[in-house]
């Protein structure tokens, strides 16, 4: 590898790592994901930073945690005064392209990089800012189910049954297309001018929902064996508060999530859409071959967050479970740099920053949060411990801790989780009081204690939705919006349009 090598990173949105051949599923097509883990190294205990969309992205860009940036939810303003990866690189003479979604909500929609191949395919305005998020939160998360009561909630509706259409073209379909089409082409490009180095990130929106899948993919699993939810008898006495929260912003027993026909439909489309993924994976794959730069690109592939797709009857993303929080990662090194490996260590997407930053060379970061994954792959720092945030919808900040085998949750206010991943991978007995475990769970509280403050986070969190709402209605009374997507209507809420 020379000293300066290209960047392809290459995101998904909502992809489950267990949910890919490359993780060792047995029935999800994932052969480009399965050769990138064969020639690079997979992380086997990578998390989001955030499991929801723009707050994730924000604190992948910069490196920094979600209370740090003000990244509270999917409304939350990125600070132009934020460096971010791309900042980093183009400073050091990379080329820095994006394709496709970030998510950016703000008037700065570059954050970085020289330019944008395609708009967004979201908002980025405060529009997204919601009246439920700030009732949730005056009351610390005690009145979550009398709120959301009153409103209507779109979220588990796209998994239900009727949801799940076949081979019909939609926009997200489309917009995917549209940022591979753009992505492919900046590379074949940049192979014929190789007079510095890029950063390009391919940023896809799939295997999100709509789960609307085109036909072949989903004939691909016609027949396939595909596990279903288990639902123990005693699963609600298994639910935390924040597990309670979510699903009423959800919306989850308004639908009937426990329908083996439509658990059946909901896991083939998205199996399709993983595998429809994974051939945009293998197209880039190729491209970088033809054009004459794999032998000089480091590729990196990782998705914001998960999906529980009805895992303990519970539907999005916005948790710390696995299915929720822990993400694929996986880096392939162009001299075949600990190709096959597999790293057990704790990594978080935050890590990238400098990760990426050290392979350009650009050594004069600002403060951040993250750690390279060089040296970690190389077995360094192998009992580090991890972080994750949670605010929107759930009422209380709530911050995850991964330290070796043990994963902790910390509700604000409300007693917390403690799971044993190496005993208990279904995450299903909480160890938290248990006499046994008393040190491991007084370890892992205090080092969240020791990195975040609860009290201020739930004051900001409030605060900044409070100035937000009053921007948004200034903005809609004016007609204005910052969006990078002209077609949107601002004046619609996102989830009116979102099938349209």
């Amino acid at each position: 590898m020379s000293e300066r090598p290209n960047i392809l990173f290459i995101m998904s949105d909502q992809m489950v790592a267990a949910l890919t051949g490359a993780y060792g599923h047995p029935v999800v097509h994932t052969p480009h994901l399965n050769r990138l883990a064969e020639e690079g190294v997979r992380f086997d205990a990578a998390y989001t930073p955030f499991p929801l969309c723009s707050p994730g992205r924000a604190c992948i860009m910069t490196g920094r945690h979600a209370s740090a940036i003000g990244a509270w939810d999917n409304g939350s303003l990125l600070a132009a005064d934020q460096p971010t990866f791309a900042d980093y690189l183009s400073r050091a003479d990379y080329d820095t392209a994006l394709s496709g979604k970030m998510h950016f909500v703000g008037p700065e929609q570059q954050h970085g990089f020289r330019m944008r191949l395609t708009t967004d395919i979201y908002s980025s305005d405060f529009s997204w800012v919601k009246d439920e998020w700030i009732a949730i939160k005056e009351t610390g998360g005690e009145r979550c189910e009398e709120v959301m009561g009153q409103r209507r909630n779109y979220n588990a509706a796209a998994y239900d049954d009727q949801c799940v259409k076949i081979d019909q073209w939609h926009n997200c379909l489309a917009y995917d297309e549209e940022t591979h089409y753009r992505a492919v082409e900046y590379l074949r490009a940049q192979g014929r001018r190789r007079d510095r180095p890029f950063l390009l990130c391919a940023s896809y929106h799939h295997p999100h929902e709509p789960f609307w899948p085109p036909q072949a993919d989903w004939d691909r699993y016609e027949g396939a064996q595909i596990d279903l939810p288990e639902f123990p008898a005693n699963l609600d006495d298994t639910y935390s508060q924040m597990d309670k929260n979510l699903n009423a912003y959800h919306g989850t027993r308004r639908h009937n999530l426990r329908s083996e026909e439509g658990l059946y439909r909901l896991r083939r489309a998205y199996y399709a859409l993983v595998t429809y993924m994974d051939r945009k994976v293998g197209e880039l794959m190729q491209t970088l071959e033809q054009s004459g730069l794999l032998d000089n690109t480091v590729v990196v592939f990782c998705s914001d967050h998960g999906d529980m797709l009805c895992e303990r009857e519970m539907v999005q993303k916005r948790g710390f479970y696995e299915w929720s929080c822990r993400v694929p990662l996986i880096a392939r090194f162009p001299d075949g740099w600990k190709a096959g490996t597999v790293c057990d260590t704790p990594v978080n997407l935050i890590d990238l920053v400098p990760t990426f930053c050290e392979l350009a060379g650009a050594d004069d970061l600002l403060p951040h949060d993250g750690h390279s994954l060089l040296p970690i792959i190389d077995g360094a720092d192998a009992d580090r411990a991890i972080f994750a945030q949670a605010h929107e919808a759930v009422g209380m900040p709530c911050v995850m801790a991964r330290q070796a085998s043990y994963k902790y949750t910390y509700i604000h206010g409300y007693g917390g989780q403690l799971f044993d991943l190496q005993n208990d991978p279904g995450e299903w007995n909480n160890l938290c009081g248990m006499a046994e475990h008393t040190s491991v769970e007084e370890r892992l509280r205090g080092l969240v204690l020791a990195h975040f403050d609860p009290e201020k986070m739930a004051a900001d969190n409030l605060a900044s939705l409070y100035r937000r709402r009053l921007i948004a209605q200034v903005m809609a009374d004016q007609g204005r919006t910052w969006c990078h997507h002209p077609q949107y209507d601002f004046r619609k809420g996102a989830s009116d349009q979102y099938f349209a």
